[in-house]
């Protein structure tokens, strides 16, 4: 036999499909364009990369050799005999003498400030710590582009010699705010300077910083031979502080994305690309400098955003059909169609049912839509009418419960007067007529149905005394109920049927021996009503839930606690009413459920 084939399409309802058929008319289309796109773009970007990295390691060369040239000059001039022989502590030489070893190592240091070239020139000053003024002659007004020898008290000592003096002879990169302590009307001294201490060859100790200022230019010159397409070129620290840069920005630190840390790098050139732009980066551990290219990648590929804003135009074009074409497909069907599908899945038989839409046409969906709401209308009908009918029956049957149990509990009441009577003198009688009036007084309630637990109580009691007065019962009775539930409402005369099985079918026979305890305890929500007794005869609790539960007990078993179950479910609900369990140590267990109702609320 051939299996029948089924079509996957046909367990998707009408949005789906028309959604699918709108996946499949387009997104292959923008898959396939930004999937060329993307490789386009990865292909030109590496292309671009790699020629910025060879111009990143030869504009690097040409910085890292000036900067070595200076290093070069400040070891010649640290290996000078004249400048090794100063001593401005020492008063050995006159002033005179001073004056001239001062002249020759401000032509020195002239001399090397000089370029032969056209390239910005850079300055050579040294700072000597002279704390006896012993140099009092010469001046001190350094600035980074003037050199000379200047000698410092300590209210003029730099903010950086102590700095330079820690190094121990090795030269460093810095940027320096303030070549003299800063004074009013002072102009700007802020420069890139390259920083050695002298040390004395012949003895410990520092003889003064050799100081090289003006590399922000010298370095910004050689920057500046190098074009890029709108990119930064920024000489910076390893710390990322940036010594020069093409943007005039010196002296801030560099914002760098995540993946350009250095950390574990000592000298080679690393590249990075994001979504804006290309970072070369070409660092020298042992300098602990870095050299870094950034240039956006929109200037880099402008002529590939031309082709790909024509392709884009061309597919959101495509793309708009389709959605036009799939909007009037929605508008003229889907969207009716949800409208009928979101009132069908809220309405529940018995809510209101709206105003049919009404709808510009006479198609199958219009006919559809106003059948629906018909049928709402007709369901809402029928179930007014069966809940009235139930409500109806409900009433019927709680009146028919109280008039079995009124005329059953009167005349056990004056049988037991008459009884009374008969046996002993009026003050009984009299007595037992008096619990009578109060049992008839509660029965009653002015016509309420459900009354709190205190009158409910009091009318058991009543009939509790009633019955040892008739039979000379001697059997205990314990009462605990808290205060705070004496104000619970209860159909009225639940807890005398329960009381009377106790005491007939328990504890009758057993004198003082016998117990019935009477117990309410609850929370918040429920209230539970318990009736015990330590008789001694067997329980059937089967036969009593088949009496509780069955629609047709057997007549023969009786219908008190039925009836009892039966009015406190028909007050209360389904959730409520009277269960049996047998009690430890003997006896039996009987427990009204119920709500904790107050009399505002009823």
């Amino acid at each position: 036999m051939r299996r029948k084939l089924r079509n996957p399409l046909s367990k998707l309802n009408v949005k789906q499909q028309l959604v699918l058929m709108f996946i499949v008319l387009t997104i292959p289309l923008f898959v396939l364009n930004a999937y060329g796109n993307d490789r386009a773009g990865q292909i030109l970007k590496r292309h671009v990369t790699n020629a910025y990295i060879e111009l990143s390691k030869q504009n690097f060369r040409l910085i890292n050799r000036d900067i070595e040239a200076v290093n070069k000059v400040t070891s010649t001039v640290f290996q000078n005999q004249l400048l090794q022989q100063l001593n401005p502590v020492s008063s050995d030489k006159t002033v005179l003498e001073r004056v001239k070893n001062y002249e020759k190592l401000e032509d020195i240091l002239t001399t090397y400030s000089q370029e032969t070239d056209d390239r910005e020139p850079i300055y050579y000053s040294l700072y000597v710590y002279d704390p006896n003024n012993t140099y009092f002659f010469a001046p001190f007004y350094p600035g980074p582009r003037v050199s000379g020898v200047y000698f410092f008290s300590d209210e003029e000592k730099p903010e950086w010699f102590e700095e330079a003096v820690a190094k121990k002879g090795k030269g460093y990169l810095r940027i320096v705010e303030h070549l003299s302590q800063p004074t009013e009307g002072q102009s700007s001294q802020k420069t890139l300077a390259y920083i050695r201490a002298i040390n004395s060859i012949y003895k410990n100790g520092t003889i003064g910083v050799l100081v090289v200022t003006n590399l922000d230019a010298r370095v910004g010159e050689s920057l500046e031979t190098v074009s890029l397409p709108e990119g930064e070129l920024f000489f910076t620290d390893w710390n990322n502080r940036i010594l020069s840069s093409t943007t005039g920005e010196w002296g801030s630190v560099l914002e760098l994305p995540e993946e350009a840390k250095t950390e574990d790098m000592t000298s080679a050139v690393k590249d990075i690309i994001t979504k804006d732009y290309i970072y070369v980066m070409n660092v020298n551990y042992v300098l602990q400098q870095k050299l870094v290219y950034k240039v956006p990648l929109q200037a880099l590929l402008q002529q590939q955003n031309e082709i790909k804003r024509l392709i884009q135009l061309i597919s959101i074009v495509y793309f708009v059909a389709s959605l036009v074409f799939l909007l009037y497909f929605w508008r003229s069907l889907m969207t009716p169609i949800q409208r009928l599908v979101y009132f069908v899945r809220r309405y529940e038989p018995g809510n209101v049912v709206p105003e049919t839409p009404r709808r510009g046409r006479t198609d199958e969906v219009s006919v559809l839509i106003s059948t629906i709401y018909e049928m709402a209308r007709r369901l809402n009908s029928l179930v007014h009418y069966k809940y009235t009918m139930d409500l109806k029956q409900k009433e019927s049957q709680l009146q028919l419960l109280y008039q079995q149990i009124n005329p059953h509990l009167l005349y056990n009441t004056l049988e037991s007067i008459y009884w009374k009577s008969k046996l002993e003198g009026n003050t009984a009688s009299a007595e037992m007529i008096k619990e009578l009036s109060k049992l008839m007084k509660i029965s009653l309630s002015r016509g309420r149905e459900l009354i709190t637990l205190e009158e409910e109580m009091e009318h058991a009691t009543a009939y509790i005394k009633l019955q040892q007065h008739r039979h000379d019962y001697q059997f205990r009775v314990s009462i605990d109920i808290p205060e705070e539930y004496r104000q619970v409402l209860i159909p009225k005369i639940t807890l005398q049927p329960l009381i009377e099985n106790s005491m007939i079918h328990g504890v009758r026979h057993m004198g003082e021996d016998g117990m019935i305890g009477i117990t309410v305890r609850g929370d918040q929500e429920d209230i539970f009503v318990t009736i015990e007794d330590n008789g001694y005869r067997p329980v059937d609790l089967e036969k009593i839930s088949r009496l509780l539960e069955e629609e047709t007990p057997d007549p023969s078993l009786g219908y008190g606690i039925r009836n009892i179950h039966q009015r406190i479910r028909l007050h209360f609900g389904e959730g409520y009413g009277l269960g049996y369990a047998i009690r430890s140590g003997g006896g039996l267990l009987a427990t009204l459920h119920i709500p904790r109702t107050l009399p505002e609320e009823e």
